[in-house]
């Protein structure tokens, strides 16, 4: 309960919370606080039902919690949909000719995947791989392929 002669009532202050949540959502890039602008629409309304303030508190988490675990894989989902992958990307997994000894002590090595030329570093830490060796292309670490030895025998 608010102290006596506080101007504002709990149905207001919910209002504010839930346009100050939905502000919030409308300038951040992705989906951060929708759920709890609907918790803040449950909690509003308990308010006007004349609840009490624990009440609306419960609401509000219920509400908030529910909505979050119900649609955050969908949103999810949907979000990282719109992620393009690049041509970068489809080095992964690939087959690489090495073009320059890879030496990670030493931080020298480059594989030729896909007609370009990347630096490169093997996963092992004390990594080496002689030019013209196969490897297959693990991730991407900045502008330098991280790369592991092939099973696939060198023709």
């Amino acid at each position: 309960m608010l102290p006596a002669g506080f101007p504002i009532s709990m149905t207001t202050a919910w209002l504010a919370a839930m346009i100050a949540l939905l502000i919030v959502e409308g300038l951040a890039p992705g989906l951060v606080s929708i759920w709890f602008a609907l918790g803040a629409l449950a909690a509003m309304i308990a308010a006007m039902m004349g609840a009490p303030v624990w009440l609306q508190v419960v609401w509000f988490v219920l509400v908030s919690v529910v909505t979050l675990l119900l649609t955050r894989p969908l949103a999810r989902k949907y979000v990282n949909a719109r992620a393009v992958r690049t041509n970068a990307d489809m080095a992964i997994g690939c087959n690489c000719i090495v073009t320059e000894d890879i030496d990670n002590v030493l931080g020298t090595g480059a594989v030729s995947v896909g007609g370009k030329i990347w630096s490169a570093r093997m996963v092992r830490p004390d990594g080496k791989a002689k030019k013209g060796a196969v490897v297959r292309a693990v991730r991407i670490e900045g502008v330098k392929l991280i790369v592991e030895d092939s099973e696939e025998v060198q023709a």
